[in-house]
């Protein structure tokens, strides 16, 4: 029976792919996607609970070598284990306990003979050897890979950036986002005159002989593959205490030494948004591991307790306003944004990532909460407002379950907009604040799915919402909300939309607020004035149609 039950979730899951393929265009997949993007058999055996990825960064030959060492735990015994690493990459050795593994390779995957003799519930390791030059990003962080660049001074100047096609590109790993480790050590070995800066908390600096120096830092939260990070230069570092909700968090900055003055002025917004974001969303989820904010080549990305920036020390978005607004301006977008993925992408993490929703959508709406929280509620609706002009409705925000396939770039700015639409129906500011902060208690390092996401939001609003979220995750369609008015009567319904779509709407009739329910077929209500003007509450993302053309 469970073979049956398999093959037909198989069924579902090959029609899925075939029919977003035929409608939206998306690309045919290969087996490939399938070991990338899916919890195989050579991954569900082990339960990861540890790395020490200890790696050597050659600035002269943009090359990389090292080895991680992988902890784990027995869930139920199996003699083969996979382990990602993308070419040019490779893996070189494989040991445990001192003894060499057999491994062989699939494309982007190594299938490593463990032997079956693991018992159920024991810790294991294996220390996996690496090599080669990895990837060089064309265009980071958009496009995975290092960048190798210099600063003004000819000094090397060096990151990665590899959320989309994952942390394989460079070291070997699990690379799956539903399993994280508990904890991470990160060492790494430069020429002596560079520092590198990782992930959590610097435990350790060794000199050695050949006149590198080597980093330790230890990450004492999960962390999720992408989020692991090195960034190489000739640093300067300063640092602060915010005071925070659960005390006192380090936050420390470093940068390049000609652009220290510049983030002086400029990162006195990151207590600022640890501030407004503590109160929207709760505690800032990593206070065992730091805070910190690091220059990078590349505009910015949001490695865990490492935030990468690259926004030339002034507001917006490299010096512009995406909402168009002019609040876009008030602060540093890469600050706000990367930060604010620290409680939607490093804390509360998406398990496949087809709900990439999950970090994107929560954490382009938390740019129109600072807002809010520092300039008032008009001014943090305007800016939300004027990012719908960004929205492509290209195909659905929901990506492809188990081929590694992402959904539509509209998760940032339709994604935002849903949820700021769904706080009007909410219609309780302190209410819809709790279930924000009430999200990153009940998930907090916790690896999710989408609809474990719309469930919650769905019991703690106590509203049907799950056509809702099919609208406006699965669809393209945007809802539109046809009318007419004869004498002192209201005639209305919702058009393009899925079916059974029921979402109560909030419009003003000669400018006093009304709360209606359209349905899909036409409903009338007695007004009490004669032919008044009807426009729909902005704050709900719907279009608008008079259809008596007036």
């Amino acid at each position: 029976m469970k073979h049956i039950i398999s093959l037909y979730l198989l069924l579902l899951s090959v029609l899925s792919v075939y029919n977003a393929t035929a409608q939206y265009g998306v690309p045919q997949f290969t087996r490939q996607d399938t070991l990338r993007g899916s919890v195989t058999p050579e991954r569900l055996w082990w339960d990861l609970t540890c790395y020490h990825l200890d790696v050597r960064v050659n600035p002269s030959d943009s090359t990389i070598r090292g080895t991680n060492t992988v902890f784990y735990k027995v869930i139920n015994p199996s003699g083969v284990m996979q382990i990602d690493l993308q070419a040019p990459m490779k893996i070189t050795a494989v040991t445990s306990e001192g003894k060499a593994l057999d491994y062989s390779r699939e494309g982007n995957v190594y299938l490593i003979k463990t032997g079956a003799d693991q018992e159920k519930g024991s810790v294991c390791s294996v220390r996996i050897a690496f090599e080669g030059r990895p990837k060089i990003s064309s265009r980071p962080p958009w496009d995975g890979g290092f960048t190798w660049s210099k600063d003004s001074k000819g000094m090397p100047f060096i990151a990665n950036a590899n959320q989309g096609e994952g942390a394989s590109l460079w070291w070997p790993c699990k690379d799956h986002m539903y399993d994280e480790p508990d904890s991470m050590l990160i060492s790494v070995t430069v020429p002596e005159k560079l520092t590198d800066v990782s992930n959590g908390r610097l435990r350790s600096v060794v000199k050695n002989k050949d006149k590198t120096k080597t980093f330790n830092w230890f990450v004492g939260s999960p962390i999720n593959n992408y989020g692991v990070n090195v960034n190489i230069a000739d640093y300067a570092h300063f640092s602060e205490v915010f005071q925070g909700e659960a005390g006192a968090l380090d936050c420390d900055y470093w940068v390049l030494k000609e652009n220290l003055e510049k983030a002086r002025e400029q990162f006195r917004q990151a207590p600022m948004m640890l501030k407004a974001f503590e109160y929207w969303f709760g505690k800032y989820p990593f206070y065992k591991d730091g805070y910190k904010l690091v220059e990078a080549p590349y505009l910015g990305m949001e490695h865990q307790s490492s935030v990468t920036y690259g926004n030339g020390f002034k507001n917006g978005y490299l010096g512009t306003d995406l909402s168009i607004s002019g609040w876009g301006l008030k602060f540093d977008f890469i600050i706000i944004h990367e930060s604010g993925h620290e409680w939607f992408a490093n804390s509360i993490t998406n398990r496949d990532v087809a709900d990439m929703w999950i970090h994107e959508s929560f954490t382009n709406y938390s740019e129109n909460l600072y807002v809010e929280y520092y300039f008032g509620k008009e001014a943090g609706q305007e800016y939300v407002i004027g990012t719908r002009g960004n929205i492509r409705n290209d195909r659905p925000v929901v990506g492809i379950y188990n081929v590694n396939y992402e959904g539509s770039g509209d998760m940032y700015y339709k994604g935002g907009n849903m949820l700021h639409t769904l706080r009007q129906i909410v219609n309780d500011d302190e209410k819809w604040r709790s279930i924000l902060r009430g999200l990153n208690t009940e998930y907090y390092h916790q690896v999710v799915t989408g609809s474990q996401i719309e469930k919650y939001l769905i019991e703690q609003t106590g509203l049907n919402l799950q056509k809702f979220f099919d609208q406006y995750l699965r669809d393209t369609k945007i809802p539109v909300f046809e009318y007419y008015v004869k004498g002192n009567e209201l005639t209305f319904r919702w058009n393009n939309c899925v079916r059974s779509f029921d979402m109560p709407l909030r419009i003003l009739v000669a400018g006093k607020s009304l709360n209606i329910n359209p349905k899909q077929s036409f409903s009338t209500i007695k007004l009490d004035t004669q032919d008044a003007e009807i426009k729909v509450d902005p704050g709900f993302y719907v279009g608008t149609l008079n259809i008596t053309g007036n």
